[in-house]
């Protein structure tokens, strides 16, 4: 069991917990890695993470008062019915594909995130939302990272102030983590101790990053932090694809 792997994977969990997101977002291509096969082995496992790692997210948003119930069970129906769609049709693409879309997902969010927007009426923008959600959740399924690392922004654009959106994020995308997690089942290579051991630090590592969001954390400092991290994976990939 690599070290590197697990207390690497434990900051990730820190880092997206602070942003109201399942780990798998940095974990893909951080297990890729360690993990050579991308469909089996690295997918499956980041998207067991995300799903619990979320929930440890949402409840130290929750402790703090930053979840809309409401919204983020609106938001976790859409997200939850559309990602296995995504995660069916990567059983069958070409991994290489798979990593284009990631990237040019990720572009887009940053073009998006640090684009000046206006606010527009709360219930208008869940409206938006929930449209949006579905492509987002199908998106995110092929890719295996959960929903959270497009639907967060999102929120933002559509005007969620960022710890709301965070703490709304973190509950929309518990639920399609799991249920993108089963088309993957029968084909899955899971390592059970290491797997394990990663769900645990997984867990600790997003809650504390939670609660540090949640307390001390003004919303704008969260905002910047998400566009550093965006921009930052989107260095990442195009370095290692142009390798």
């Amino acid at each position: 069991m690599s070290l590197l792997m697990v207390g690497g994977l434990f900051l990730l969990a820190i880092i997206s917990g602070m942003l109201g997101l399942g780990v798998a977002f940095a974990a893909v291509p951080f297990l890729g890695l360690f993990m050579p096969d991308l469909v089996h082995q690295v997918q499956p496992v980041s998207l067991l993470l995300n799903g619990l790692t979320a929930i440890f997210a949402a409840l130290g948003f929750a402790m703090g008062g930053h979840i809309d119930w409401r919204k983020a069970g609106i938001l976790s129906i859409v997200t939850t019915l559309s990602a296995p769609l995504g995660a069916y049709l990567v059983q069958t693409a070409t991994p290489a594909y798979v990593w284009y879309a990631y990237l040019a997902s990720v572009i887009f969010l940053a073009y998006k995130l640090f684009r000046k927007t206006t606010s527009g009426i709360v219930e208008e923008n869940l409206k938006l939302a929930c449209l949006f959600a579905v492509p987002i959740s199908i998106l995110s399924g092929f890719l295996g990272v959960g929903p959270g690392f497009l639907l967060m922004p999102t929120l933002i654009i559509l005007g969620f102030e960022a710890k709301k959106a965070a703490g709304i994020n973190a509950v929309a995308v518990t639920f399609p983590s799991f249920s993108s997690l089963i088309p993957h089942l029968p084909t899955a290579q899971f390592d059970m101790s290491l797997t394990g051991v990663l769900l645990v630090v997984g867990a600790i590592g997003s809650f504390a990053g939670a609660r540090l969001s949640s307390v001390y954390l003004p919303s704008d400092k969260i905002k910047q932090m998400f566009g550093i991290l965006i921009v930052a994976m989107t260095l990442y990939k195009i370095y290692t694809m142009l390798r």
